[in-house]
């Protein structure tokens, strides 16, 4: 049986294109997503090596307000600056109310956990299209299967009977569906499962960053040595978990 994708279009009862516009659509929206989400973290990747460049000097010299000006500038485009403009602006508010070095290092944590739950949902964005394409996907190619295989008995009972020669393209059709629906999910789940990792270790890198400038910034070194902090930020997106990318 030679496969013919206009002819069957056009064989198919409403139910069965419903299901194929339904999986179709789904398909595209993943595609999306994941383009989406790999730019979003390529550009992010950039925007913090750049970030990091340009406060190399000025976390050396332990010169916050340079830190700070360097920081809401880029805040915006480097969810790394926003973590250390957050910190930094937090602390001094905390030094400014009389709070003692540990106590304002304490909220200022806490505010960079917070911070790190927002950053989480914006980073996250889209993710739920994928895992539910992944998870719904099947059964809805199984239902435009099982509407099919119905629109094939309803061939018989109107004809009285049929063979193969009737009923097989029609339940052939059906087929296809649940093949089409199976094409849609399991790529689904391979790029959630695929991006959710390369997120978590980029939400991890910026919960490092956080950590260590906490540390820094209570022991009082903000300058001290960049690289406690900048060489835990989340620059690598590549299969080595542990070697840090230099900044440009």
């Amino acid at each position: 049986m030679e496969l013919d994708l206009i002819e069957m279009w056009h064989t198919m009862n409403p139910v069965v294109k419903s299901a194929v516009v339904v999986l179709t659509i789904q398909g595209i929206w993943g595609v999306t997503v994941t383009v989406d989400r790999l730019l979003m973290l390529f550009m992010s990747k950039r925007r913090s090596r750049r970030f990091a460049a340009d406060v190399e000097e000025p976390m050396r010299r332990g010169d916050a307000k340079a830190v700070m000006q360097v920081a809401e500038d880029a805040k915006k485009r480097s969810h790394l600056a926003r973590f250390i403009f957050e910190g930094i602006k937090v602390f001094q508010e905390n030094l400014a109310l009389g709070n003692s070095r540990d106590r304002a290092a304490e909220f200022t944590q806490r505010s960079l956990e917070r911070t790190g739950e927002n950053l989480s949902a914006n980073l996250n964005k889209g993710m739920s299209v994928l895992a539910t394409t992944g998870s719904t996907a099947p059964f809805v190619g199984l239902l435009g299967t099982v509407f099919g295989i119905l629109g094939a008995f309803k061939v018989i009972g109107q004809e009285g009977g049929g063979g193969l020669s009737t009923i097989g393209p029609l339940i052939g059709e059906a087929l296809y569906v649940t093949g089409y629906g199976l094409m849609v999910a399991i790529p689904s789940v391979m790029l959630f499962n695929w991006l959710s990792g390369l997120i978590s270790k980029y939400e991890a890198g910026l919960a490092n960053a956080g950590s260590e400038l906490v540390d820094q910034l209570e022991a009082g070194a903000l300058g001290g040595d960049p690289g406690a902090i900048l060489d835990r930020a989340p620059f690598e997106m590549n299969g080595d978990h542990t070697a840090p990318v230099p900044a440009e």
